[in-house]
């Protein structure tokens, strides 16, 4: 089947595969929220930026830090408060800003009344300190993961990984962004005033029930299809708005939904420059007016306001590939610019790995089966989600993969019928490359990656170098509702 026609045909079932329609019942339980209602008593209010985590060693030789995994109440539509998850908070947690070559320590707490873990999304990271399901921190237990950071400047984050409560606790509100800064970045022209001209903006879409609850469920049908919400949150505040200089702007973003896919573009339908994907920057500035990210991917981009005019307003659309479109946030130009920069048009060059280095190609296929006999009945619901035909065992290792080898992983999503539908994979511990998607690479896929989106019937070859450590680490599709249902396989790395 033609790339084109697949693409056609998978976001149609993307549209057919929406969340219950909202403001009714959802199965038997509390209305849903809706989107129209909500809209009229949600006041635009200024971005919430999150705060940088205070380093607690000051000569900043090291980075030491602090955290606490806590339950908290948010106030998301006028006197219907909402019981939520947060770091160091009520909802998300604080920016984690460190350097190549820094050794990094965290003293994470849980008090959540239950269990937890801290996962280091995109993190060349030991795999005793990976914070995946293998690493459960108790409640009213403190894990106390130290390590050196060796990996080039990026927009990574953490969130919890605990075993079928990935979905559920990333919901409920944590998440948070780790920024890895080196030599190179502090060198580059580009904007990195944190919270001014340097925005993180983390985008999640959430569901409510009309007494402001999290509407959070684990039916069939949110498991197939992700738990898809209606409303559209951004640093944690429904339709925000953001004042700016004129100028370079750089926005750091992060899909930090539980399983949609993200269109993002501006009203007015502007070009905007990517940087930097999941693992860091680009060679070059690529020139676009959308991009498209699933859940966990990341990508700077930079607008060129230099030509605004203060009191300009530019709206950011979010597409859920579903068919809703929200009016994310608003963004004014407030003052003239500070400076007349210009981003640079080279970035950091990329040691691209040749195929002729990988001395194994292993295939993935990731299988959604319908609920039915065989694969289309009753007889396979208790395997409607798997990766080479199995579902995650914590008891059981997948692959095996030697030390110091570079891999080609092919990774094929074969969803069956009328449960055709989106895929990721996210590889825990290593960036990887794209080298083909179904034998193209758009130019702002050709940096490194860690997790990587999969259409139906699209075949995606990736290259890594696995190096440094030994250990078992994950692999998973990164739409949370099927990575707690057991789309997930563990790879062991052996000296």
């Amino acid at each position: 089947m033609k790339r084109r026609t697949v693409l056609k045909s998978s976001l149609a079932a993307l549209v057919l595969a929406g969340a219950a329609p909202y403001g009714l019942s959802l199965f038997g339980r509390e209305p849903l929220l809706s989107k129209a209602h909500a809209s009229n008593r949600v006041p635009i209010t200024p971005l919430p930026i999150p705060p940088l985590l205070e380093n607690l060693d000051k000569s900043g030789k090291t980075a030491r830090f602090a955290m606490e995994a806590q339950r908290g109440v948010m106030d998301f539509f006028p006197g219907k408060p909402t019981s939520t998850f947060g770091y160091n908070g009520n909802f998300l947690g604080p920016t984690i800003r460190v350097r190549n070559g820094q050794r990094f320590s965290m003293s994470a707490k849980n008090s959540l009344g239950q269990t937890t873990t801290l996962h280091w999304h995109g993190l060349h990271v030991p795999a005793q300190w990976d914070g995946g399901p293998r690493q459960p921190i108790a409640d009213g237990s403190t894990w106390k993961p130290e390590f050196t950071i060796r990996q080039e400047a990026a927009t990574l984050w953490y969130h919890p990984h605990a075993m079928g409560l990935t979905g559920e606790q990333v919901y409920n509100g944590l998440a948070g962004l780790f920024y890895i800064e080196d030599e190179f970045s502090d060198s580059l022209d580009i904007p990195k005033n944190y919270g001014v001209d340097d925005i993180p903006l983390v985008i999640q879409d959430r569901r409510f029930f009309s007494n402001g609850q999290f509407a959070y469920t684990q039916n069939m049908h949110d498991v197939m299809n992700g738990v898809i919400g209606n409303h559209m949150l951004v640093n944690g505040a429904l339709r925000p708005s953001l004042s700016v200089h004129a100028g370079l702007l750089r926005l750091r973003l992060l899909n930090g939904s539980n399983s949609s896919i993200y269109r993002i573009a501006f009203k007015d339908q502007r070009t905007f420059k990517v940087i930097a994907s999941d693992g860091g920057f680009l060679e070059h500035p690529v020139a676009m007016n959308s991009i498209v990210l699933s859940a966990g991917e990341r990508a700077e981009i930079i607008l060129d306001l230099g030509g605004a005019a203060v009191e300009e307003e530019l709206i950011l659309l979010v597409d859920q590939m579903k068919g809703s479109r929200f009016e994310a946030m608003r963004i004014k130009v407030g003052s003239p610019a500070e400076s007349n920069a210009a981003l640079p048009s080279d970035l950091r060059p990329l040691d691209r790995i040749p195929e002729s280095e990988a001395s194994i190609i292993r295939g993935f296929t990731m299988e959604t089966m319908a609920m039915g006999g065989g694969r289309m009945g009753m007889g396979m619901m208790g395997r409607r989600l798997t990766i080479n035909g199995k579902k995650m065992d914590i008891n059981r290792i997948d692959e095996q993969v030697k030390l110091s080898s570079t891999e080609i992983w092919e990774i094929t999503n074969q969803s069956v019928m009328m449960m055709s539908m989106p895929h990721s994979m996210h590889l825990h511990d290593v960036q990887f490359q794209i080298l083909s998607r179904n034998g193209q690479t758009p130019p702002h896929e050709q940096g490194r990656k860690d997790t990587v989106l999969i259409m139906p019937g699209e075949t995606v070859r990736i290259i890594s170098r696995f190096r440094d450590y030994t250990g078992v680490y994950m692999y998973h599709c990164h739409l949370l509702e099927h990575e707690d249902d057991g789309m997930m396989g563990q790879f062991k790395v052996i000296s």
